[in-house]
């Protein structure tokens, strides 16, 4: 005899209404009582208020080279990045003492680190004091860095992915409890929340961008879009995994969507170079001139540290254990695979929205051409999964039940994948519980 919950489950396929997502789960349990039309603005505020608190509780536990010295870990060099952003010119931010935690992210980093860090010193100046703060693990420098990640979050990432939600539920006739519901499966992403705060970085702004520029795509204000994603590649080269998709898709807009476009084209080629140049104009003018910039997109690339880097989970990590690949071909040939290897991966997308620039292909392309990048590309890390997380996460807006299953097997598998280096880490105990409740949430 089939269950209660089955049956539930059946009639929400049926049905194929947007607040049935995840129907039965806790997630739509809980938010139910919220379907009433005056109470609709409640929900918003709840799911903001407890996707904060999960992070701070995430923020108790320890971070990325806790008392492990002398290098420490990701903590030591994010708050290092803040110290020497407040006490150096501008000039030397990618020069200064590169062997412990050089600056190598991009100007928008370094600019964000400078504004953190003024912030903390007018609460203690010893946080941040040039050299002698170095390794410093106090409990207060700890909760005024984990609370600069939480709101970093709340500018930045958000409220656009909250925009988002709403973006997809209006085209979509979806209810706005649904939108909501999609919106905190969205938010409640382990991943995210596991290496931001408590692995310890600020991903999250990178990502907002990320999705800022997709949300401009949705509501056809190309020129804001491209500039958007520059910013996000100015805080996380990482961004540029997406970079192919943008550039099809806004082409394909300007070409094969309603024939040539040449002022929309002229008008994305504006607010790009601009973007760019208001990046890397205080480089330029307060530095020494265009070697400094140089120095900073020298920084960003590293190739010689090699082909990836700890376990990640990609082609050339897995692989390695039977074909030792360092040892029989050269850097430059290794460079020049990955990037063929990379390149066939992500062509397919890349063709699909260039001839085809649909809106709703944005998140499947996104995700298929980042994929390939984390998969195939030259020097990935650990955390680079969270790039194709993203827009795999925002299929959750989908009322596809096949859609919605396989994003959230992706989810768990890139989490898995985490699961090396947030054990060194010591948060074995908030991966269980993140995986154990993001899982139970969505039911």
């Amino acid at each position: 005899m089939p269950s209660k919950t089955s049956k539930k489950v059946e009639k929400a396929q049926a049905d194929n209404t947007a607040e049935e997502s995840f129907y039965a789960s806790p997630l739509y349990d809980f938010l139910y009582p919220f379907k009433p039309v005056g109470s609709q603005w409640l929900p918003e505020y709840i799911i903001i208020l407890f996707a904060v608190i999960i992070r701070c509780a995430i923020g108790l536990g320890p971070y990325s080279g806790q008392s492990v010295k002398p290098m420490h870990g990701d903590f030591e060099a994010q708050r290092h990045w803040l110290e020497i952003t407040q006490h150096l010119p501008i000039s030397q931010w990618y020069y200064f003492d590169l062997e412990y935690w050089g600056l190598d992210y991009p100007p928008l980093t370094a600019y964000h680190s400078y504004i953190l860090g003024k912030l903390g010193s007018l609460i203690n100046p010893d946080w941040f004091a040039l050299n002698v703060s170095r390794g410093l693990e106090s409990n207060d420098l700890k909760t005024y860095m984990r609370f600069t990640v939480i709101l970093s979050e709340v500018i930045f990432y958000i409220p656009a992915v909250v925009y988002f939600t709403k973006w997809v539920g209006r085209h979509r006739g979806l209810s706005p409890v649904g939108q909501f519901i999609a919106a905190a499966a969205i938010l409640f992403q382990p991943a995210l929340m596991l290496i931001d705060h408590g692995h310890f970085q600020y991903n999250c702004v990178m990502l907002g961008f990320t999705v800022y520029a997709i949300n401009s795509l949705m509501d056809e204000f190309y020129a804001p879009a491209a500039a958007c994603f520059v910013l996000s590649i100015c805080f996380k080269q990482m961004a540029l995994y997406y970079s192919p998709i943008f550039f099809a898709y806004l082409l394909g807009r300007c070409v094969f969507k309603t024939g040539i476009r040449f002022p929309r084209f002229l008008s994305i080629a504006m607010a790009t170079i601009a973007t760019f140049l208001v990046m890397y104009i205080p480089l330029y003018i307060m530095g020494s001139g265009s070697q400094n910039v140089l120095q900073s997109v020298h920084r960003i690339f590293p190739f010689a540290r090699g082909i990836f880097e700890d376990k990640v989970a990609n082609f050339w990590c897995v692989t390695n254990i039977f074909v030792k690949y360092k040892q029989l071909f050269t850097q430059q040939q290794l460079q020049l695979y990955s990037l063929l290897a990379t390149a066939l991966g992500f062509l397919p997308a890349v063709v699909l929205v260039l001839l085809y620039p649909k809106k709703h292909l944005v998140p499947f392309a996104l995700a298929a051409c980042s994929m390939s990048f984390f998969l195939f590309s030259f020097q990935v890390h650990e955390k680079t999964i969270l790039v194709p997380l993203l827009p795999i996460t925002l299929l959750y807006t989908s009322t596809n039940w096949d859609v919605l299953s396989l994003v959230s097997w992706i989810n768990n598998v890139g989490l898995f994948t985490l699961w090396p280096l947030l054990k060194k880490d010591g948060l074995a105990l908030q991966y269980c519980v993140c995986f154990a409740f993001c899982n139970w949430l969505i039911g």
